[in-house]
């Protein structure tokens, strides 16, 4: 019996430290990931390696300078939940019918996330607004929303240029990495400005989960329970909302606007095939591009000739 005892004792030891392991483990992601970062938590080498980043830079550096060099206007709008929410709109050199809003991706800002692309749409003669995420950039917030928050405050950015414009300019939504899971995820809701014409989404991921879920497991070399569950515990707590409340898939299923999903070959932050789950989910048009030897958020430096040519085709059947 003492022998049982002792055993069992032992066994009951090995779990609380294993416990203890395991919320030390969670607390630690949630904190890395979850309450307003002031420095960058995506490696460059996620996108590139170094001779691809140096080609990379050079075009985001160009498209910052065409930006900076043209008439700003700084907006704010506040969120459901009484959040400053900062922007820059750009119009185009003519008059423009149509306005792209761009939202970024993680421990990033609408001009470090977007400025290429903005570039990009605004020569092709479209209005664009970059927009700062909640605890992000510019913006008010103290913890991040990975979609299921932000979707919210894009649908309130939508509501600004309908507006704004009394629904004489259409919408595009765009985004990058999370951005691209926030306007995904916006696309679920029923009543969207009647304006909203298409979406392009750029790597999206399908869930704060599933994401989570993926680099726990490629990084530690950890299962998702405990970890998971008690990082889910903590965010619901301090910032209101659980990582599988909302996903992509869900809101895809739902949407009637034209979705064209974009994604680099090579990503393993947000793995290709979350995009290739989110084509297959989605009900509504779509078209699907993946880009060869491009990393995370990449594509479009790896290949602007394709993806500037894929979007404009894309646009031209839905504006």
């Amino acid at each position: 019996m003492k022998v049982i005892k002792t055993a069992a004792a032992l066994l009951g030891g090995t779990a609380l430290i294993a416990g203890a392991g395991s919320f030390a483990g969670a607390y630690t992601l949630y904190k890395r990931v979850i309450p307003r970062q002031t420095e960058s938590r995506v490696d460059v080498n996620e996108m590139a390696d170094m001779s691809q980043w140096e080609e990379y830079k050079k075009i985001i550096h160009a498209s910052k300078d065409f930006l900076t060099e043209r008439e700003i206007e700084h907006v704010t709008i506040s969120s459901r939940d009484d959040l400053t929410l900062h922007g820059d709109y750009f119009p185009a050199d003519t008059e423009s019918d149509t306005v792209v809003l761009c939202h970024h991706g993680y421990t990033s800002t609408g001009w470090d996330s977007c400025a290429s692309i903005a570039a990009f749409f605004i020569r092709e003669g479209y209005d664009c607004l970059l927009v700062d995420n909640r605890a992000h950039g510019k913006s008010e917030g103290d913890y991040v929303g990975f979609g299921i928050l932000d979707r919210f405050d894009c649908l309130s950015w939508m509501h600004y240029i309908a507006d704004r414009f009394e629904g004489k300019k259409n919408i595009i939504l765009y985004g990058v990495s999370m951005g691209a899971a926030t306007v995904l995820m916006a696309s679920g809701f029923k009543k969207l400005p009647c304006n909203v014409k298409a979406i392009i989404s750029d790597c999206a991921f399908t869930s704060p989960y599933a994401v989570f879920a993926h680099i726990l497991k490629r990084d530690y070399h950890l299962p998702e329970f405990p970890v998971m569950n008690i990082n889910d515990m903590l965010t619901k707590k301090t910032a209101g909302y659980g990582f599988n409340d909302y996903s992509t898939l869900e809101a895809v299923k739902k949407t009637n606007i034209p979705i064209l999903f974009i994604h680099g070959e090579k990503d393993d932050f947000v793995p290709t095939h979350m995009s290739r789950e989110n084509y297959e989910a989605c009900n509504s048009p779509k078209e699907l591009l993946i880009i060869s030897n491009a990393g995370h958020a990449a594509a479009y430096y790896e290949n602007a000739p394709l993806y500037e040519e894929t979007v404009k085709e894309f646009l031209k059947k839905y504006l």
